[in-house]
């Protein structure tokens, strides 16, 4: 086989699992900017590869894309340490397809993707491959550079330690929607005591500026401390201020315009009806993929 010809083949197979290979890296890491730089990664070794010598080459690239996961989200880590403020994942927009997969949706979901922060990067790794893509424990083990019979064991503990803190009922899209839209008809009517009637009584609000755009420096809790510090930062504005309806990690979203520019995008976690948890992304650089990839309608 000719090396033109082998790397046609390569890039076709790559290009057929690109979107399999993505979701698992952003789910790893958080971030769409960094799980493309590890897709860039993974293609340069790909490339290397002898194609006649791999039997699958759907778990051949998992396998690839994962190790390099692991190796960014040391970096990760480090980054994190010095951030200003709370860290939120970078907002990632998801086409109406990617909504009916429940599965899926709840996966990438703010909440969900929150509580994958709290585990280890290996147990990030094996929950992230076992339960939302289903992969088989010796493909995980070859990933993760683990015996079979101890991916197990931290699959177990991983997916417990999620079940712990995910929200407890997948919430329908509708119900997301309802909620979403009463929050905005009370957000932009400076209408407390509607806000008071959609948050719930413990509702945790989190905004990430990066230390670049203004933001609370660590979560609020409590509805009344929440709706009071969403209706004054609104009426502090000197720019005029529009919203936009979106679909972001799996679930309805709001776009936050300043001066025709995207300034926020607001997530929301959501039971019984009520916002449980409100998750504002302000800093550009976890933006920048959003602003440019979209054309919203402004209300």
């Amino acid at each position: 086989m000719s090396d033109h010809h082998a790397v046609d083949r390569a890039t076709e197979i790559f290009v057929a699992h690109r979107n399999l290979l993505f979701t698992v890296a952003y789910e790893m890491l958080g971030s769409a900017a960094d799980a493309e730089d590890v897709l860039q990664e993974t293609w340069l070794r790909w490339v290397e590869v002898d194609l006649e010598q791999v039997r699958d080459q759907r778990a051949y690239l998992v396998r690839i894309t994962t190790r390099q996961a692991l190796n960014r989200l040391r970096t990760l880590a480090r980054r994190k340490e010095s951030y200003v403020g709370p860290w939120l994942p970078e907002p990632l927009l998801t086409a109406p397809d990617v909504a009916q997969d429940v599965e899926l949706a709840e996966s990438v979901s703010m909440a969900v993707m929150l509580v994958l922060e709290t585990l280890s990067p290996t147990e990030r790794a094996v929950f992230v491959l076992r339960e939302v893509f289903d992969v088989g424990y010796d493909e995980i083990a070859a990933a993760v550079d683990k015996p079979p019979a101890t991916v197990r064991q931290i699959a177990h503990r991983a997916r417990r330690h999620v079940d712990a803190r995910r929200p407890r009922k997948v919430v329908s899209q509708s119900q997301t929607r309802a909620a979403l839209e009463s929050f905005l008809q009370a957000l932009e009517g400076g209408d407390l005591q509607g806000l008071l009637d959609v948050l719930a009584p413990e509702v945790v609000y989190m905004g990430d500026g990066g230390g670049v755009k203004h933001a609370a420096l660590r979560p609020i809790a409590g509805a009344g401390k929440v709706a009071r510090l969403l209706v004054g930062g609104l009426g502090r504005s000197t720019v005029p201020v529009a919203f936009a309806h979106t679909t972001v990690n799996g679930s309805p979203a709001l776009a936050i315009h300043l001066d025709g520019e995207v300034d926020a995008i607001i997530a929301t976690r959501v039971e019984g009806g009520l916002i449980t948890g409100l998750y504002v992304v302000r800093n550009p650089e976890k933006l920048s993929r959003i602003a440019s990839e979209t054309s919203l309608t402004l209300r």
